[in-house]
């Protein structure tokens, strides 16, 4: 069994960022549920446990609280924030509200030089805070190690039992020394290796999907985006042409996209590709419809019309290949007022495993987004197919306000093109998480030669990001925006005018629809 931390969930926004940071220490983490019994959590035989941040005060009647037995367990145990708190409350520690909320950045000093979590650090640290209730007296068996403006027990430990509290957040990129502390908390404390490897997670994968499907077949839907490609590439790793892929066009994808999918998979790979041109069905279908979930539905509903048709095609099949990524089958915590809740949304097409009787096989379940992208890279897949920026499920219709028609999808499309093209020629497409053209439903006046137009606009969004659940606009160099305008306008028949979207998300969102 692999050695991995355990990563209790009170309804932190920043939970999967404490995952991600313990894989940085190249050791496993899995989140679960805050509620986990303690001989659940004992039989997974996990290294440590981290309690994650929450939005609740322990003291609230629906605060979410653990199962008292993990503190029986014998195991190293770091509370991060309300995880503090909640080891302090049940441990008979004491938490008040705090006269004042302690947000943001903060400095914090340590106070005992031997304390294992700060071991070769400085003695003051730029932190980051988020809190309203403080710890004000530690329970039995605790100290202070370090302190900050607003706490005494900015953080404490229990040497003996290999108890740790934190009051700010050492996952967060704000705590530049954070991943230190977690590293010396996963190595120094919980005593981990360094074994959790993209090679070895190939291996370790193989082996699974290879009992799983025996001797049968599998068919894997193929969007040409990271996800499913990386899915198709380790499939077929393990059980070679017992795998089909099946690649939709729905007359809503970038340009080019059916050509490199049937290039790289089919030519390249000698992965078998079943091509489905359903681009007809799908404008007709949206012909006329402007409001965005009504799209989203019929694309939905297209699409796992078209794909039950083509799986008949493709002949007897058992199971059904998806490139389900971690983030997405993590079980949302039922807190009110949670944040993650809250922020979290996703704009693709989805319905296939409830509509079809297959059996799933999500070979990157357990992998994040930074992840996948490396185990494509050690898979052989190339650059431009691993590193690519997302695409929504529903293509081109989320990106087009207002209907879609052949004629816009081209207009788009072309636009679109050029934003991709100009990004990495500047080498700015691969430095950020996403950059794209929207086309509005916006005409206006223009002058092309001596002639008078009236036109429509293309809106040029870019935005940088960890995972899309919030994103800041880009500071694009204005010569590079002109160069985007100028083509955009000249080789796009139909557009006039090019805007560049300066919003963030929130309150925007990264889509347009």
């Amino acid at each position: 069994m692999k050695e991995q931390i355990l990563i209790l969930d009170f309804g932190a926004q920043y939970t999967q960022v404490i995952a991600r940071r313990v894989r940085e220490c190249r050791v496993y983490s899995t989140i679960v549920r805050f509620d986990m019994r303690a001989e659940e959590i004992a039989a997974l035989n996990p290294k440590g446990l981290i309690l994650s941040g929450g939005p609740a005060s322990v003291y609230a009647p629906q605060a979410p609280l653990p199962d008292r037995g993990i503190f029986e367990l014998g195991i190293p145990i770091l509370g991060i924030c309300y995880g503090a708190q909640i080891m302090a409350h049940f441990l008979d520690g004491k938490v008040e509200r705090g006269q004042k909320r302690e947000y943001g950045k903060g400095t914090l000093l340590v106070t005992d030089p031997f304390s294992a979590l700060f071991a070769n650090l400085p003695d003051s640290l730029q932190v980051w805070n988020s809190h309203g209730d403080k710890l004000t007296a530690p329970p039995a068996g605790f100290k202070a190690v370090a302190t900050s403006d607003n706490s005494e027990f900015a953080a404490i430990e229990d040497r003996e039992r290999k108890f740790f509290g934190l009051q700010f957040h050492p996952e967060v990129a704000h705590t530049p020394n954070g991943r230190e502390i977690i590293s010396n908390f996963v190595h120094g404390v919980c005593g981990c290796g360094k074994d959790w490897t993209m090679g070895r997670y190939i291996d370790e994968a193989v082996e699974e999907i290879r009992a799983e499907v025996g001797r049968e077949r599998v068919l894997l839907g193929l969007s040409g985006g990271v996800d499913s490609s990386v899915a198709a590439a380790l499939i077929h790793k393990a059980i070679g042409d017992r795998l089909t892929c099946i690649f939709v066009n729905n007359g809503l994808l970038r340009g080019g996209e059916a050509r490199v999918v049937r290039e790289v998979f089919g030519r390249n790979f000698k992965i078998k590709l079943q091509y489905e041109d359903a681009s007809k069905l799908f404008l007709r279908r949206l012909k006329g419809v402007t409001d965005p979930e009504r799209k989203r539905k019929i694309i939905g509903k297209t699409f796992i019309e078209v794909f039950q048709a083509a799986t008949k095609r493709a002949g007897a099949a058992r199971f059904l290949g998806q490139g389900t990524l971690y983030p997405d089958v993590i079980e949302s915590v039922p807190i009110a007022g949670n944040p993650a809740a809250l922020i979290k949304s996703h704009h693709n097409v989805g319905g296939l495993p409830r509509k079809m009787k297959f059996k799933l096989i999500e070979p990157l379940k357990c992998l994040f987004k930074d992840e996948v992208r490396q185990l494509g890279m050690e898979l052989g897949l190339p650059h431009e197919i691993v590193m690519r920026q997302p695409f929504p499920g529903p293509g081109l219709a989320v990106r087009m306000v207002g209907e879609v028609t052949f004629r816009r999808c081209e207009m788009l499309r072309a636009a679109d093109s050029i934003v991709v093209e100009e990004m990495k020629a500047s080498g700015w497409y691969y430095r950020i998480w996403q950059s794209f053209a929207v086309l509005l439903p916006v005409r206006s006046v223009g002058v092309m030669g001596d002639e008078r137009t009236y036109d429509f606009t293309i809106a040029i969004r870019a935005v940088e990001s960890q995972d899309g659940m919030t994103a800041d606009w880009v500071k694009l160099p204005y010569e590079l925006l002109e160069k985007l305008s100028n083509r955009i306008i000249n080789e796009v028949k139909g557009v006039n005018r090019v805007c560049f979207d300066i919003s963030s998300k929130p309150p925007a969102t990264i889509e347009w629809e």
